[in-house]
C-alpha cells in the first residue's frame, strides 16, 4: 500500500521529478513533516498543483501508514499482525486499496475520523445579494438631510431609510461633505418637484461632489399654512416659507384673501421654526403638518397647495454605487458635454438611446460653470457668443443591460465630457401607500430629538 501510495505523495509533497526519484515507504516519516510544514505555511501550499482528491487520498494513506511505524513503546506489540482500516478524511471514506488476498479488516474494526479542513469553519460563498443589496436596507444608517427636523427631506429620509438616524443640515452643500467626511453613510436630497422644477443647486453640486446615486423617492408634497395658537388669520401681516413652497400655493392663498407679503425663508421646516422661537402672533409658516407638531403651531389651512399632485423627487447619495441589476426596473443618470457648433451632436445623443428602444425620462441643460461663454469667428457673419451647456439626462434601463452599455459606448464617441452619476432602482412605490406627512414622526427614530 505505501508504495502505491508514494506517487501521490510526491505529486502533493514535491515539485515535478522524475520516476528515478520516488520516495520508498522508509520515508514516511519525513513526509509527514513535510506535510506539517505545508499546512503551517499555506501560501507554499497553494504553490503546488493537485487535485482535492488526490489531496485527501494521500492524507488518508499517510495517516494509516504513520499508525504503523514502529515506535520504541510499541515494542511489545509488534507481533500483531491486525490491520487497521484508513481513518475517512473529512467525511469522506478512503479511496480503495488493494489487500493481501489472506489478510482482512476484522469486522469489528472501525475507520476512525480525521478531520484535516473542517468543512463547519469554510466561507460561505458570496451572492448577487451579498454584493447588491435591496435600495430598503439597514436600519442603522445615518442618513443626511438639508433642513431642520420636519422638513419634507426628513420624510424622504425616513421612506427611503425606514428607522434611519436623519441627520439635519443647515445647507445642501454641507450634506454632501457629511457623506464624504464619514459622518453620515447616506443623503438624502431633492432635485426636481413636479411644479417648481428642477432644484439646481444639487444638480451642481452632483457635478462638483464625486457622490454617487443609489436610488430615488418620490414623495408628496402637502403643505399647511401654520400660525401660533390664538392668532387669527385676519390678524396675519405676512407668510414665510421656501420660495418653492410660496409659488406652489400661491394661487390658494389668494383665493383665500390672505393678501399679505410674502417672505422667502432657508426651508419649510424653518420658517415655522422661525415662527414658534420668535413668537411671531402676526407671520405665518408654509410647511408640513409635521413641523406644527414639532414646534407647536396650530393648523390654519390643511392642503393649501395649488396642485394636488404636487410631488417632490429626491435622490440618495451613497459614497460608493451599487452594483447595477436587471431582475427589477433601474434609472441610470448621467451628464454630459460637447464642444461641437448646433445640435448635430444633441440629436446624435437622443438618436443613441431612441435605436435603442430606452425610454428617457429627463433631459436638463445647465450652462457650464466653468466655460459659461464661447466664441464663434465666422468671416461672413462676424463674431458669436453662445453659451456652453452641460446636460443631465435620466434614462429607464440599467447599467447591466448590453443597450444602456452600448448606448453610452456610442455618445462617448462624440462627446468631450461623459460621467454615469448612478444606475439605481426607481421608486415603485404606490401613491396611496405613501406615509401622510402626519405619520412621519413614527417613521423616523427620534433624529429630530438628537440633533
Amino acid at each position: 500500500m505505501e508504495a502505491a501510495a508514494a506517487p501521490v505523495l510526491d505529486a502533493f509533497l514535491a515539485a515535478p521529478r522524475h520516476h528515478h526519484h520516488l520516495r520508498t515507504p522508509s520515508s514516511a516519516a519525513s513526509l509527514a513533516c513535510r506535510s506539517a510544514r505545508l499546512l503551517a505555511h499555506p501560501c507554499r501550499a497553494a504553490a503546488y498543483s493537485f487535485a482535492r482528491a488526490d489531496w485527501q487520498a494521500a492524507c488518508a494513506v499517510l495517516a494509516s501508514n504513520s499508525s504503523s511505524i514502529p515506535t520504541p513503546n510499541a515494542a511489545a506489540s509488534s507481533n500483531n499482525n491486525s490491520k487497521h482500516p484508513a481513518p475517512r478524511v473529512n467525511g469522506q471514506p478512503p479511496p480503495p486499496a488493494p489487500a493481501p488476498a489472506l489478510e482482512k479488516t476484522p469486522p469489528s474494526a472501525t475507520p476512525t475520523e480525521l478531520d484535516l479542513v473542517p468543512v463547519s469553519n469554510l466561507p460561505r460563498p458570496l451572492t448577487i445579494s451579498d454584493l447588491s443589496p435591496a435600495p430598503m436596507h439597514g436600519s442603522q444608517l445615518r442618513v443626511a438631510y438639508q433642513g431642520v427636523p420636519g422638513a419634507y427631506s426628513e420624510a424622504a429620509a425616513a421612506k427611503a431609510y425606514p428607522g434611519c438616524d436623519a441627520i439635519p443640515c443647515d445647507q445642501f452643500e454641507v450634506a454632501f461633505q457629511a457623506v464624504e467626511l464619514w459622518i453620515a453613510d447616506r443623503a438624502v436630497l431633492p432635485v426636481e418637484n413636479s411644479l417648481g422644477g428642477s432644484i439646481h443647486r444639487n444638480y451642481d453640486l452632483l457635478l462638483r461632489h464625486r457622490l454617487h446615486i443609489v436610488g430615488e423617492v418620490q414623495l408628496p408634497v402637502h403643505h399647511c399654512l401654520l400660525a401660533l395658537p390664538g392668532v387669527r388669520r385676519d390678524l396675519l401681516t405676512r407668510v414665510i416659507s421656501h420660495p418653492q413652497a410660496l409659488a406652489q400655493c400661491e394661487l390658494t392663498l389668494n383665493a383665500m384673501g390672505l393678501n399679505v407679503a410674502r417672505e422667502a425663508f432657508d426651508d419649510t421646516a424653518g420658517a415655522a421654526e422661525h415662527v414658534a422661537n420668535g413668537n411671531l402672533r402676526d407671520t405665518a409658516a408654509i410647511a408640513s403638518a409635521r413641523a406644527a407638531e414639532l414646534y407647536g403651531l396650530q393648523v390654519l389651512a390643511d392642503g393649501i397647495q395649488d396642485d394636488a399632485g404636487n410631488v417632490t423627487r429626491f435622490v440618495m447619495l451613497a459614497r460608493e454605487p451599487i452594483i447595477p441589476r436587471t431582475d427589477r426596473p433601474f434609472k441610470t443618470s448621467i451628464v454630459f458635454a460637447h464642444d461641437a457648433d448646433g445640435t448635430s451632436v444633441l440629436f446624435k445623443v437622443l438618436s443613441a438611446f431612441a435605436f435603442r428602444d430606452i425610454s428617457l425620462t429627463k433631459i436638463e441643460s445647465r450652462p457650464h460653470r466653468h466655460r459659461p461663454i464661447r466664441l464663434v469667428d465666422d468671416a461672413n457673419v462676424g463674431t458669436a457668443k453662445h453659451f456652453e451647456y452641460m446636460f443631465y439626462i435620466d434614462f429607464q434601463a440599467s447599467m447591466a443591460d448590453v443597450r444602456a452599455q452600448n448606448a453610452l459606448a456610442e455618445i462617448q464617441e462624440f462627446t468631450s465630457f461623459l460621467r454615469v452619476l448612478g444606475s439605481y432602482p426607481m421608486d415603485m412605490t404606490p401613491w396611496d401607500a405613501a406615509p401622510s406627512p402626519s405619520s412621519w414622526s413614527s417613521r423616523v427614530d427620534n433624529g429630530s430629538s438628537k440633533h
